[in-house]
């Protein structure tokens, strides 16, 4: 629950302000006005589908990813055993 104290000399409106921001972190606001009407199961998983959809694409516009980084090593590197990563030194 969002609360905010107010000092002897601040002014209401901007602890109005900070109050209203609190909640909007908080997500009180979005959860009051979905919790106003009845939401089917399905409709409310469509609507967190599409948004993850709507976060992937974000993402993947900007470059980011979940998946991790995968680099080629440079050339003249060498593993370990001295031998190509894709043939194997034991026979």
């Amino acid at each position: 629950m969002a609360k905010v104290q107010i000092s002897g000399d601040e002014n209401i409106r901007e602890a109005l302000r900070r109050f209203k921001k609190m909640c909007d972190k908080e997500g009180i606001i979005n959860q009051s006005k979905r919790m106003a009407y009845f939401e089917k199961p399905s409709e409310r998983k469509r609507r967190e589908e599409s948004r993850r959809i709507k976060n992937i694409k974000r993402s993947q516009k900007l470059g980011i990813s979940g998946q991790p980084v995968t680099t080629r090593p440079q050339s003249g590197f060498h593993n370990s055993f001295g031998a190509s990563p894709h043939r194997s030194s034991r026979s």
